[in-house]
């Protein structure tokens, strides 16, 4: 069977880069593990490929979705796992490029979905929310489920009603049903190779900061305004993702352009400090350093790829 390769990190370590250069060498096909670049019209904040890389070789699960339509794990896992099979079919190497763990390990390990949710549950939190307000939506959580309560901001509206929704059809708070358990990392399959990509802590929040002035000035105020132009509320999830939420503040008049600037760095380090601790717990990732050189990274990946292609034919 030919490779599989998942690439992963916290963002802005160069995840994208490598993948799209690996791909080149050894005919691979990327899939993004984003939650945000499967959705159209997001293209600054998300940091998605440009149309001239897109050209470099196959992307897939980029660009699908309006803004209103939902996108799961268990979407991402099912449509991913076509993907690999198909992109396999052809002959191509699948690589998997992203930073939102559950994502990657929902791909990995056995996962259990609660995909067949009340609908007239939500829909009673919605109205809830429409008639009292986020904050007061978060403090019923606050009651029946503390511990995620602190984990979600009340303006996160999705995420509580669907912990709410959770607490409500199985009688026992969503903290309490732990879909992972932290030793449960089921062996990879030879044919996969697991990379992580790290740094200096100080190196990677460097690159951060600098990651954030450049999507400014690329224009992520812009395209948030034109988001909102066009109808799309604020409370959408993709909306409320790193930088969009940021931008959505700055346009409503509640910070100052450099204060958006210095939140949304400060949010985005905090953001990749999580990612690692998330992934670092993981054993089967085998760990580059991107100080040493992305080349020789790069070079080792071709050519373990080759030889595992070498073994198929």
């Amino acid at each position: 069977m030919l490779p599989l390769v998942i690439i992963i990190g916290p963002t802005g370590i160069g995840k994208s880069s490598l993948g799209l250069a690996l791909a080149q060498n050894v005919g691979g096909e990327i899939i993004s593990g984003d939650s945000v670049q499967v959705y159209q019209k997001l293209d600054i904040g998300s940091a998605k490929p440009s149309p001239e890389e897109l050209q470099l070789a196959p992307h897939h699960l980029i660009d699908c979705l309006d803004p209103t339509e939902p996108f799961t794990a268990a979407q991402f896992k099912t449509s991913a796992s076509s993907l690999i099979e198909e992109i396999r079919d052809r002959g191509h190497v699948p690589i998997v490029v992203g930073g939102t763990g559950l994502y990657i390990r929902s791909l990995l390990d056995p996962y259990d979905f609660w995909e067949h949710g009340s609908e007239e549950i939500r829909l009673k939190w919605q109205e809830f929310v429409k008639n009292h307000g986020n904050q007061a939506l978060h403090q019923v959580l606050e009651q029946r489920d503390p511990e995620t309560a602190r984990q979600l901001h009340p303006n996160n509206v999705l995420r509580v009603i669907r912990a709410l929704e959770v607490q409500e059809l199985t009688g026992k708070p969503l903290s309490s049903q732990r879909q992972f358990k932290d030793d449960e990392y089921r062996p990879l399959d030879p044919q996969v190779l697991y990379i992580g990509l790290t740094a200096p802590r100080a190196i990677i929040y460097e690159r951060i900061n600098r990651r954030c002035e450049i999507m400014l000035a690329e224009g992520l105020l812009e395209e948030t305004l034109n988001l909102l132009k066009t109808g799309y509320s604020p409370t959408l999830k993709p909306l409320q993702s790193i930088g969009y939420r940021h931008a959505v503040w700055c346009l409503q008049g509640l910070v100052t352009k450099d204060e958006m600037l210095r939140i949304l760095q400060r949010d985005t380090r905090h953001f990749a400090k999580r990612q690692l601790t998330w992934f670092r717990r993981d054993p089967r990732i085998h760990w580059y350093d991107t100080e040493e050189g992305i080349d020789q990274i790069l070079e080792e990946l071709i050519q373990t790829c080759r030889a595992q292609q070498t073994r198929v034919e």
